[in-house]
């Protein structure tokens, strides 16, 4: 079981039109999303409460939220776990992770400006370092940004939610592989997605949406899966 003082739960910004509850939510739902709890880590509500330093009552409605998300499976003897990665599950997100990632990001060509565009680059720059520096918190959440700028630069999109909670099923198991493999693609394709958007080439961009999630979390996430299949 994880404990109160080794349980990793990344502060956030508590925000003045946030309540406790949703306060708790968000930090949990990030300390998930970014794979700060490990797939199969086991939990109780007074672990997160001690965690957290705050009561049970906030705790209680952030886990119901989390457990409808698939993010948290609750057990018969009260305590939760983060859900262990299997290979079908693990295929199913990926997929969704293309169809979903690649749609928004060829519907946001015709608002890119090029302000955007060198924002994205400094994200990546940032990467670069945080990654040469094995700081894997940082690194995923500055993917995350990267890619929900991209996203969220249209004004009518309605994805990013969705994409997020495919984003928070695969977080805890994609730590895993970043950690275990202590490595990344040696093609960078964020720089391809950003040539892309330069050119604004809808077609190359897809493409390099695409090949960025297969050859990244995908390929070398399932290597991890089928040797304990």
């Amino acid at each position: 079981m994880a404990k109160a003082d080794t349980l990793n739960v990344p502060e956030i910004a508590f925000g003045a039109d946030r309540t406790t509850q949703e306060y708790v939510y968000a930090r949990l739902r990030n300390a998930i999303m970014v794979g700060a709890i490990e797939p199969g880590a086991h939990l109780t509500m007074r672990g997160l409460a001690e965690a957290l330093n705050l009561s049970p009552t906030p705790i209680r409605e952030a886990v119901r939220r989390l457990s409808t998300e698939h993010a948290l499976q609750i057990l018969p003897n009260r305590r939760m776990t983060v859900p262990l990665m299997t290979l079908g599950r693990f295929e199913e997100l990926v997929a969704l992770r293309i169809t979903l990632e690649v749609h928004a990001a060829e519907r946001s060509v015709p608002y890119i400006s090029d302000i955007i565009i060198e924002n994205m680059v400094a994200l990546d720059n940032e990467m670069d370092r945080v990654l040469s520096e094995g700081h894997y918190d940082a690194l995923t959440i500055l993917n995350q940004d990267f890619h929900r700028m991209l996203y969220a630069v249209n004004p009518h999109q309605v994805c990013i939610p969705v994409i997020e909670s495919v984003w928070l099923q695969l977080g805890p198991f994609q730590r895993q592989v970043l950690v275990r493999l202590n490595q990344v693609p040696g093609v960078d394709h964020h720089k391809q997605i950003i040539s892309a958007l330069r050119a604004r080439d809808v077609v190359a961009l897809g493409e390099a949406v695409k090949n960025d999630i297969r050859e990244g979390i995908s390929r070398s996430g399932r290597q991890i899966l089928e040797q304990v299949a």
